[in-house]
């Protein structure tokens, strides 16, 4: 690929960032990073699930190329997959380092096909992909950014510049008028996709019982499935009256919700990613995972870690909950009072 041009030049370059929610919305600054530097490209985004729906729309991008969970352990699955992305592609940028990822990028017989050296990229990823980088980034998503050096492309900015759907936003309007709140709320968000990432409800409902007595503020405890709905319930009932269940949301009304927000409290789960892309000031809860990599990012957040976890990530997603235990309540009620006055300082300014 000729990058040296990248006002002429037109290459199609594949994404392949398959899962989960949260790293999928840390791959979105190397699609817009991509889109300016060569505004001719075509640019396409292989992707699993329900990731699908948060990138359909994305005005950087080209086309979805949506395939269902374990797509790979299906004969029929990998043959469309391999139909599909045959012959279509120039480069490859596999940001997930995996073998499923790496074999993705494979089948799509692309000559340039970049991905992460070893032990960033595990499996076999390092074998199938053909340019190898080496971060050097503290943080995820400026390690993903680095994969675009190869291409010439050195970012100076992090956008990701996800849009939102009129019914979205209406949707989300209507939700905070009738949860009662005057001003904008506060999203608290129980689940995460690991036991030892949780946080307790109980913990959640204290946060919220102390915004709504010292600032005034609704807190609406957002859900997805039935457990993070059990979790959502008891926030309320502990709340002091303070905190209202949120109804079901997609993850593209979740995002319009969290745009509307004042706050958005979390551990470390895709929606708190997804809130901080839509510049939502969070709050960000962190046990197993290092804060630093994986905090939300920019400076208008606060990430709070104790504790954390050391080993390989299957021990890590296996350990329990002491870690985000290490985390007391006014820890956490500092850290939004710090946020909170930041907000009036700017409004009152």
């Amino acid at each position: 690929m000729a990058a040296s041009d990248p006002t002429t030049a037109v290459p199609r370059i594949l994404i392949v960032r398959l899962s989960a929610i949260g790293d999928v919305v840390h791959g979105l600054p190397v699609l817009c990073a991509l889109r300016d530097a060569l505004p001719k490209a075509q640019l396409s985004w292989m992707v699993e699930g329900r990731g699908a729906d948060l990138l359909a729309g994305h005005l950087a991008l080209d086309e979805v190329i949506a395939v269902r969970r374990r797509w790979l352990k299906n004969p029929r699955a990998v043959w469309k997959a391999w139909r599909r992305l045959r012959g279509r592609f120039d480069v490859t940028i596999d940001l997930q380092g995996l073998s499923k990822s790496a074999i993705a990028a494979r089948l799509s017989g692309a000559r340039q096909r970049i991905g992460l050296a070893a032990p960033d990229g595990r499996e076999i990823s390092p074998w199938l992909n053909n340019v190898l980088v080496r971060p050097t980034a503290t943080h995820v998503i400026d390690r993903n950014l680095e994969l675009l050096a190869p291409l010439g492309i050195r970012p100076k900015t992090v956008r990701f510049n996800l849009p939102e759907r009129p019914a979205d936003g209406q949707r989300a309007e209507q939700t905070i008028s009738g949860a009662g709140a005057t001003a904008r709320c506060v999203l608290l968000n129980p689940g995460a996709g690991w036991p030892s990432k949780l946080w307790p409800a109980e913990r959640f409902a204290a946060v919220a019982e102390y915004l709504g007595r010292v600032h005034g503020l609704v807190s609406l405890a957002v859900w997805a499935g039935e457990a993070e709905n059990a979790a959502a319930r008891r926030i309320v009932s502990r709340s002091g009256g303070w905190a209202k269940i949120a109804p079901p949301t997609s993850l593209t009304e979740l995002a319009a919700l969290a745009r509307r927000a004042q706050l958005f409290v979390s551990s470390d789960t895709g929606p708190l990613h997804l809130a901080a892309a839509v510049g939502t000031p969070c709050v960000g809860l962190f046990g197993p995972m290092p804060g630093e990599r994986n905090g939300p990012y920019g400076g208008k957040h606060v990430t709070i870690q104790v504790a954390r976890l050391t080993g390989t990530s299957r021990e890590r997603r296996g350990a329990d909950n002491a870690t985000m235990l290490a985390i007391d309540v006014p820890r956490v009620t500092a850290a939004c009072d710090a946020i909170l006055s930041r907000r009036r300082d700017r409004t009152s300014a």
